[in-house]
């Protein structure tokens, strides 16, 4: 892929998933979420002293890796936030969240 094409996230899914279903499907989804738990930590310490390129890095990593369970469960990302999130805030139903500060959306 060249530096400047884009990639949609149902590309990502597919590319995630040809790439590393078998070894995700062996190691399953408990496995799966302490190497996701484990690239939050070290997305955690990109941020805080990191380079914008380890940040970019590390952010990269936990998608894939969130990516990688929703495989293994079985779940079209794509799908699972056009749903939750393609008719604006799942809290006031606005595409500007207008939600108090004090609630999660």
């Amino acid at each position: 892929m060249a530096e400047n094409d884009q990639i949609r996230f149902s590309e990502f899914q597919s590319l995630i998933r040809t790439m590393y279903m078998e070894k995700d499907v062996e190691r399953g989804i408990d496995g799966t979420f302490m190497w996701l738990m484990e690239e939050v930590g070290e997305l955690a310490a990109a941020l805080r002293s990191g380079s914008k390129q380890e940040q970019s890095e590390e952010f990269a990593d936990v998608l894939a890796w969130l990516t990688t369970i929703a495989n293994v469960a079985e779940i079209d990302l794509n799908k699972a936030i056009r749903d939750k999130y393609g008719d604006g805030c799942p809290g006031c139903d606005q595409y500007v969240c207008q939600c108090s500060n004090a609630e999660k959306p």
